[in-house]
């Protein structure tokens, strides 16, 4: 794709932009930090994932919650356990959906600050409710409410991203990969540590310096007035992250939906128009890839959208027949792996929108009715 500019981020630098710059280099802290507490780790783990009825809940609010979204798959098919992802949103309202007495569990739980009243309710609510719980929870604030519960219950481990990462924007960048990141290792540390994960943290440091000093407008600048995103598999949680990442920075002036290539065609097709700009992140797995693949085609047969953009670390014909960014050459990786290389262009994206509006993206609402920890939240006792 041509490079376009806009006015970007002049003078300081703000805090989401700092935020989104330091994520490579948080990463991989983050895993030295989960190697160094391994044996704490596999002690408090062993016994609990003995169990064959164990049930896993990835939990947490937000985009703390959308980590589930994007690793539950993967990390069902790496463990042989139950792992599933809900929101301490719906936990909190509906208990009973998700949390049975007599099937032991353990409950992860994702946070930036660890103050949300969801995240410790969901807590309080799962051991009152369960007989068999157990509890890890993974956040970037030690001040937390989240964490100083578990650093004094029996039944818990906190592990801890650096300091850093406990983002004073109002949008979550690294705090949000750096707690993936760490919940990866935790599971499959033969498959994510410190040697494998250089690999991606230093595609992502050549992402981030190919765009500059962030006032790239990353898929074009057009006078979009919405914007879809497009994955497959756990990467449909990639895009669920990004469409929240530009409502969230944008103040909800730039409409962001999202959704799976396959799953598009069956009604959410119908938003496309020509104020609409489409971004598909393209599998690398050479299966689901061919549905992906289709579904672009498909968009540009249709010549409904303003921009279709493809994300993908190769390339085809399909891809090449419209705008498109190729990831930096590395070792051929993972879906799970890409997926923060897909983050790292969805973060700058929406910061640069941010800007292009005349929003201030560490404060995006004005009217300070969303704020950066949840108010306002009321939680009613369980009588169950």
């Amino acid at each position: 794709m041509s490079k376009t500019h806009s006015a970007g981020t002049s003078g300081t630098p703000t805090w989401t932009e700092q935020e989104i710059r330091q994520q490579p280099a948080s990463w991989i802290q983050s895993l030295k930090n989960i190697e160094n507490l391994r044996g704490t780790i596999d002690a408090f783990l062993a016994p609990i994932l003995q169990s064959n009825n164990l049930k896993i809940v990835l939990t947490g609010a937000g985009s703390s919650a959308f980590i589930g979204d994007m690793i539950a798959p993967w990390l069902s098919r790496q463990t042989g356990k139950n792992v599933i992802a809900v929101p301490t949103t719906d936990l909190v309202t509906n208990p009973v959906d998700y949390l049975y007495a007599e099937q032991p569990t353990l409950l992860i739980s994702f946070a930036r600050s660890g103050n949300s009243p969801e995240s410790v309710a969901a807590v309080d609510l799962a051991n009152q409710i369960v007989s068999d719980c157990h509890h890890l929870v993974i956040t970037c604030n030690e001040a937390g409410s989240l964490y100083k519960n578990a650093a004094n219950s029996s039944n818990s481990l906190a592990l801890l991203t650096p300091a850093e990462t406990h983002d004073r924007g109002f949008a979550m960048t690294s705090s949000i990969t750096s707690m993936m990141a760490s919940c990866l290792s935790v599971f499959a540390p033969d498959v994510i540590n410190c040697n494998t994960f250089k690999d991606v943290a230093a595609r992502c440091e050549q992402i981030i310096a190919s765009l500059g000093d962030f006032s790239e407008i990353v898929f074009g600048d057009l006078p979009f007035k919405r914007i879809v995103y497009l994955g497959s598999g756990g990467l449909q949680g990639v895009a669920r992250e990004a469409a929240l990442k530009v409502l969230e920075l944008t103040a909800g002036k730039l409409a962001a939906f999202y959704d799976s290539p396959t799953g598009f065609r069956h009604g959410p097709k119908s938003l496309v128009d020509d104020e609409t700009l489409v971004v598909v992140m393209v599998s690398s797995h050479p299966y689901t890839r061919k549905y992906d693949l289709d579904l672009l085609a498909e968009l540009h047969r249709d010549q409904q959208a303003m921009r279709v953009v493809a994300i993908s670390a190769t390339t085809n014909p399909e891809i090449e027949a419209g705008p498109h960014i190729l990831l930096p050459t590395a070792r051929e990786f993972l879906d799970i792996e890409q997926a923060f290389c897909f983050l790292i262009y969805a973060q700058v994206f929406a910061l640069a929108e941010s800007i292009k509006a005349g929003i201030t993206p560490d404060s995006p609402s004005a009217s300070g009715t969303v704020n950066r920890v949840v108010k306002g939240v009321v939680i009613h006792p369980w009588k169950g």
